[in-house]
């Protein structure tokens, strides 16, 4: 498979104190599906952002899709945003929005017409268990149904690679493990996805993932990818 994500000798420093992140080097391929484990504190975080283009290296290189993601013009970032899907940790939708059109969101801003929203939207409640509240507003739903929501947001354009930060941090077991499934269906169609996620327990939940493991800021495997052996579903 085709490298979809490159990082070179990557270093990433806020302000004037230590490297937050140090000489992270890995490769992503297309289609594949990886976990982000370490410890709290170790980097998870921040090597997401860089992913994800909320944050410029202070040193190194970043390939997206096959192109220098750390010296191409701001005026292109905004499209190459739109390939990729993002779960926060902080949820971060709308507040005046609706729920559906929170989750509808990604679709109008990529230009799809109105009349071909609707059905995914739909579909997209249902699977995360929200059928019957697409008209609320995100601050009447608890921690747990507002995470279900971002997930839905951020899956449904069928990004081409899909990162999520804690996305089951808020979920009770039986849910984590459906949206562990809704992430292993879309990366069954193609999307690469990044998990990062401190629960050791979901870490066989998915035949053929990938583990990288931060530590401190640097990658504990030289080559990023240590790879878990498929795990048994009942």
């Amino acid at each position: 498979m085709a490298n979809i994500v490159q990082f070179e000798n990557v270093g990433l420093r806020y302000g004037t104190g230590q490297e937050t992140l140090s000489d992270i080097s890995f490769t992503l391929a297309s289609g594949a599906f990886y976990f982000l484990t370490g410890a709290s504190g170790a980097g998870k975080t921040s090597l997401l952002r860089l992913l994800y283009l909320a944050q410029r290296p202070s040193r190194g290189i970043i390939r997206l899709f096959g192109e220098d993601a750390v010296t191409m013009p701001r005026s292109r970032l905004p499209g190459f945003r739109r390939r990729i899907g993002v779960v926060f940790q902080d949820f971060r939708l709308i507040p005046h929005l609706s729920i559906a059109d929170n989750i509808a969101l990604p679709l109008r801003v990529a230009g799809v017409p109105e009349a071909d929203v609707a059905g995914p939207v739909s579909e997209m409640l249902a699977w995360v268990g929200l059928g019957d509240r697409g008209g609320a507003r995100p601050a009447t739903l608890s921690g747990g149904e507002q995470q279900r929501v971002a997930i839905a947001r951020a899956v449904i354009g069928r990004p081409e690679i899909l990162v999520a930060d804690e996305p089951t941090g808020n979920v009770d077991p039986e849910m984590a493990e459906r949206l562990l499934l809704l992430f292993d269906s879309l990366n069954r169609l193609g999307t690469t996805v990044l998990v990062a996620t401190h629960d050791l327990h979901l870490l066989n939940r998915v035949s053929e993932a990938q583990m990288m493991r931060l530590d401190r800021g640097r990658l504990q495997d030289p080559t990023g990818l240590l790879r878990n052996p498929p795990a048994r579903r009942d």
